[in-house]
């Protein structure tokens, strides 16, 4: 099944820098969560929310495949785990429970689960986020 990873890369052309180097500082000042770190549909209701939600488990490989938006994800995740400081600290109370269930769907689906985890352990105690576990298991393909 195609999927329309477009849409991501359109989003992120000229933001993903910014929010790169945001990540690094430690303090996250823009908007781009959605599509930087985007997570299952059903979660969030906002139209961009909507717009940037992966829409299956078979989405979410093909995501962490792309030649361009997989290794961002990696650097992204890397990144928002290099500075001191919680979550809710570096992004703000709204992103930080967008990132854990970013990083619980990619956990999920990835070959190479290690950095997603990471980021679970870290700030999250190594717990996932349940309601994106159920769409997940809801929506496989």
């Amino acid at each position: 099944m195609a999927h329309d990873l477009d849409r991501f890369v359109i989003a992120q052309d000229g933001v993903y820098p910014e929010a790169l180097a945001e990540l690094r500082r430690g303090a996250k000042r823009s908007h781009w969560m959605w599509f930087i770190f985007p997570q299952i549909a059903g979660l969030g209701q906002s139209p961009m929310a909507r717009a940037y939600a992966i829409a299956s488990a078979d989405e979410a490989r093909a995501y962490l495949a792309h030649e361009i938006l997989g290794p961002r994800l990696i650097e992204v995740t890397h990144a928002v785990t290099a500075p001191e400081g919680s979550a809710e600290t570096i992004l703000g109370g709204i992103d930080a429970v967008k990132l854990r269930s970013s990083m619980t769907l990619f956990a999920a689906v990835a070959d190479d689960p290690a950095p997603y985890r990471a980021a679970l352990d870290r700030f999250y105690g190594g717990k996932d986020d349940q309601a994106t576990l159920d769409l997940l298991a809801a929506h496989p393909r």
